[in-house]
């Protein structure tokens, strides 16, 4: 039965690879020609220019002031609506504490200016059917003989009747998991008719009833600890809410319905639910007469604080009329970027140098792979900015720049984990495996703390500095799938090759520079002479550098090793002189 060697192993390793290109090769190119996909990065607003919109907040109805406070939270709504997909780096801001300003990359479509004009549409709505954990598509739908058909018109928000077969389909379709179920929805449910919609918090997939309250009929959220009837503290956080008169006769009356159904029945629930999202669907456990709700749960101080600022948003019936719009110019245009890109060039020209002169040809290894996770990277952000909007910024460009030397680091502990290998007196073939196994830990362990850090550092941060935490984190990955799809099956090729096998002196992995005497029995495999023969074979010292170089290379554990041995040694010398000693008198 035939065996499979590295070799044949390696070789497949390659073929995936290429096959892994070719299949982002041929969906980008398969984009440009369909869609509005581009061989060329999208570039930000600091980097490309784009349109500046100046926005006048108006309030539903007249005649009410819009205050500071409201305007910013105005400003989070429009930042979550434009930014969604969270490397778009649009920059907004307030005006003299009137108007808003936000600036865009590129021009942008019909769809995002209405997405920026339209209020904050928060309403409360009685659910019908689902629950938590239902976010994927239904894998097998319901037969068409058993779709619900209304035996009459719904007589309550709560009545099944508003469930019919097209909505049902529609409920058993929506994958809540997918990004466009959880972006703001450009046009509002009609408010008297059922809705589909998805909870992010706890991948929750409902149907829901017409709207019954509006969230403009808030007056107030906060949040705290929840208070026992004593006043005592039941060291739990909740959500506090205030609605006006109106609102609150009206939650009376839904909550009156809603606790008539038992625990565990959907329409024992209500969503509150914002631009077509649910931002929370509570249980109803008491009849809520004064109109001061009280939403529990698994709270922590962040999600409750998180929570009523979203329920705020119900109290700003603000839209915005455009005033007026510009192009601008990149603020950093594009000698910036040339800046940046000769940063990048001489970056890789250094590393480079480095590799060639510290690894010899080998060293070429570590400059075919920068190439490799270079297209590699270059190809996931093409795709990207057609998939997710994403946009290259500066901050970018130097997250691209400082990825260089942390590639490079992956290839440096794996080079050297094979030359250890090898004053160990393995040959090339083993040391190669051997050095893979140690340094495989070595760099995964590495790229999780990159990766860590670019998460975190694009979950607090905001506008730049998240497109650089994106380029980060992405060529981590990059990293990853190179050093295991390319430079280590390239290797294990190349310690086949007699070039490398038999330690040349120009391959990097010659024996006099890694302090491993040159005697070879063949392709990788070495043969070591004793140190101690080393001053007998070798009365010029010919070969004495390369015994330092082996003393420098032990470990502390060798050193102790050999420090011990020596001292027995001496000790047994002392004994055999003081015995010869004794012999003599």
């Amino acid at each position: 039965m035939p065996r499979t060697g590295p070799g044949s192993a390696a070789k497949r390793t390659l073929v995936w690879l290429g096959v892994l290109f070719a299949l982002l090769a041929i969906l980008l190119g398969g984009g440009s020609l369909w869609s509005n996909a581009s061989w060329v990065p999208k570039l930000a607003l600091d980097l490309e220019g784009g349109t500046q919109m100046i926005l006048a907040p108006e309030v539903q109805g007249g005649g009410e002031e819009i205050t500071p406070e409201q305007l910013d939270q105005a400003v989070e709504i429009i930042r979550q609506r434009v930014d969604g997909s969270g490397v778009a780096e649009a920059e907004i801001s307030t005006q003299s504490g009137q108007n808003v300003i936000v600036s865009l990359p590129g021009v942008p479509d019909a769809e995002t200016r209405e997405l920026i004009q339209a209020s904050a549409q928060m309403e409360f709505r009685p659910v019908l059917m689902g629950g938590a954990g239902q976010a994927p598509a239904a894998e097998t739908p319901t037969p068409e003989e058993e779709l619900p058909t209304p035996t009459a018109e719904p007589t309550d928000a709560s009545d099944p009747n508003w469930i019919t077969a097209e909505v049902l389909q529609e409920f058993e379709a929506t994958d809540c998991t997918s990004p466009e179920a959880l972006a703001p929805a450009t046009e509002p449910a009609p408010p008297d008719l059922p809705m589909v919609a998805c909870d992010p918090g706890t991948q929750g997939k409902y149907i829901l009833g017409p709207v019954e309250v509006m969230g403009t009929q808030i007056d107030s959220a906060d949040y705290g600890m929840a208070r026992g009837a004593q006043g005592q503290s039941l060291n739990q956080w909740v959500v506090n809410i205030q609605f006006d008169s109106e609102g609150s006769e009206k939650f009376r009356e839904v909550t009156e319905r809603l606790f008539a159904f038992q625990q565990g029945d959907p329409r024992n629930q209500f969503a509150i639910v914002l631009d077509g999202t649910i931002v929370s669907a509570p249980t109803t456990n008491v009849v809520i007469p004064d109109g001061r709700p009280q939403i529990s749960g698994n709270f922590t101080e962040e999600s409750a604080a998180a929570l009523a600022e979203q329920l705020k948003y119900g109290a700003l019936p603000i839209s915005f009329e455009i005033q007026s719009e510009q192009q601008i110019s990149a603020t950093l245009g594009a000698d910036q970027l040339r800046l940046g890109m000769i940063a990048g060039i001489i970056g890789l020209i250094l590393v480079a140098v480095y590799s060639l002169f510290q690894y010899r040809m080998l060293g070429l290894l570590t400059i075919s792979s920068l190439v490799v996770a270079g297209v590699l990277t270059y190809l996931a952000i093409c795709i990207l900015g057609w998939t997710e909007n994403y946009r290259l910024s500066l901050a970018g460009v130097a997250g691209l720049i400082v990825a260089i030397g942390q590639t490079a680091d992956s290839f440096i502990v794996y080079f050297e984990r094979i030359r250890d290998e090898l004053r160990d007196g393995r040959g090339l073939v083993s040391a190669v495996e051997n050095g893979w196994r140690r340094a495989k830990r070595t760099v995964l362990a590495s790229k999780a703390v990159n990766l860590l850090a670019a998460v975190v550092l694009y979950f607090v941060a905001v506008g730049n500095v998240r497109g650089f935490a994106f380029t980060l984190g992405l060529t981590a990955v990059a990293d990853l799938i190179v050093v295991f799809l390319f430079t280590h099956p390239m290797l294990r090729l190349m310690a086949k090759t007699r070039f490398f096998g038999e330690g040349h002196r120009w391959s990097g992995l010659d024996p006099a520079k890694l302090g491993v005497l040159p005697f070879y029995r063949g392709a990788g495999r070495v043969r070591h002479r004793p140190v101690e023969k080393l001053e007998e074979d070798d009365p010029r010292g010919r070969k004495s550098a390369a015994a330092g170089e082996a003393q420098r290379r032990q470990t502390i554990a060798e050193r102790r090793l050999a420090q011990q041995e020596a001292e027995q040694q001496k000790a047994m010398a002392a004994r055999g002189q003081g015995s010869k000693e004794e012999d003599n008198s």
